[in-house]
């Protein structure tokens, strides 16, 4: 059951509670008047035939009259009894309700202040300053996400303007200059390239910035060898890794198949094999692992790098948030690679999650899976 789920089931437990509480308090109201006057009434004339009384006595007389009206004064008197005290308990509610509708005020007007309501609605007071306070923190979490994603749209144009200008510049060059050698040429040639190749990553990266926030991530599940995927996908890392001196442990258990969006999960692992080549120290390993556990498919990328503190482990996963402030042009992302990570392997019904200590950076992946005699079960 979800919190929603058990906080509905809360507040119809409270409403059923407050509702009873407010019509036995009516009832003993009514039964407590009721009775206590009929017994002042007894009282009255036990009291009233106990005195011998003088026939020109004004009272006796007055006595005599209230006497021969006694049924009448009774249902009067018991009739606007009941009034107020129906009058009385029709207005509390009103009254709670109003209190109701002022909180309600408060927390779009002043959401810093806490909600004060009568100790009757202590269990609403409570629900109301847990949704104030987790609006609050939605709204702090809303504000930085959209600054940190104006920084990133900023930092992303400065760094277009960069490769941009290096492309223009040896284009120009080789433009005007005739008598450049070949060694030249081909030089400024592969330069340009390479400031464009980067050039056409940060365009995707604005991409990814606006397929992320406009759009939800949707699966299209099939069959897939998860060993053969990562067998391909790591052969296709080794110039890269060969560029760094980095080098391959590789540990894939055979045959090990799932049903899942293969293009996205692709994205995932190749997200996470990226992550572990632009942080590993140079001439080191990088360790893939990949076993079944159980009904689970576990995936395992660790690398040799700087250890990540605690507080930035704990902000990995989330949007537009990146471990290098410093926007190093080569390597710097803009910080969504992990965030769509996440929810790709949550979408499949998975885990995804990051250990870091003793210049050791591991992430953990994992999926479930079924045997392979077992049968496909697809989501309409």
């Amino acid at each position: 059951m979800s919190e929603q789920e058990k906080r509905a089931g809360r507040k119809r437990a409270f409403r059923s509670a407050l509702s009873r509480r407010l019509l036995l308090q009516y009832l003993a109201a009514m039964l407590g008047f009721t009775a206590g006057f009929l017994l002042l009434v007894v009282l009255a004339w036990m009291l009233c035939t106990w005195v011998t009384w003088a026939a020109d006595n004004p009272l006796y007389w007055f006595l005599i009259w209230i006497q021969e009206r006694l049924v009448f004064w009774v249902a009067v008197i018991l009739l606007g009894g009941w009034g107020l005290i129906t009058y009385r308990h029709i207005t509390r509610p009103l009254n709670y309700l109003d209190e109701l509708v002022t909180a309600s005020r408060q927390m779009t007007l002043s959401a810093e202040l806490p909600i004060v309501l009568p100790e009757a609605l202590q269990d609403v007071q409570n629900e109301l300053n847990l949704v104030r306070e987790q609006g609050l923190r939605n709204a702090m979490a809303a504000k930085e996400a959209e600054q940190r994603k104006n920084d990133l749209i900023v930092y992303l144009a400065h760094d277009l303007k960069t490769p941009l200008t290096s492309v223009v510049g040896y284009l120009t060059l080789l433009s005007e200059e005739k008598e450049l050698s070949p060694e030249l040429r081909a030089k400024y040639t592969g330069i340009s390239l390479e400031k464009a190749l980067r050039l056409e990553d940060l365009i995707n990266e604005f991409f990814d910035i606006t397929r992320f926030s406009l759009t939800r991530l949707s699966l299209e599940p099939e069959r897939v060898n998860l060993t053969r995927m990562l067998e391909q996908l790591t052969y296709e890392f080794n110039p890269l890794l060969a560029e760094k001196g980095l080098h391959w442990e590789l540990e894939l258990e055979p045959e090990v198949t799932l049903l899942c969006d293969p293009g996205k999960l692709e994205r995932v692992f190749d997200n996470l094999i990226r992550n572990a080549l632009s942080y590993s120290y140079p001439d080191s390993g990088i360790s893939l692992s990949l076993s079944r556990e159980g009904y689970q498919a576990v995936l395992r990328v660790k690398n040799r790098g700087r250890t990540i503190p605690p507080e930035k482990l704990s902000r990995i996963f989330e949007q537009f948030y990146r471990l290098d402030p410093s926007r190093s042009t080569g390597t710097g992302g803009a910080g969504l690679g992990l965030a769509i990570a996440r929810e790709i392997v949550e979408l499949h019904g998975g885990s995804v999650f990051a250990e870091s200590a003793g210049e050791s950076i591991l992430f953990t992946v994992k999926l479930p899976c079924k045997p392979a005699s077992a049968p496909d079960e697809r989501k309409p």
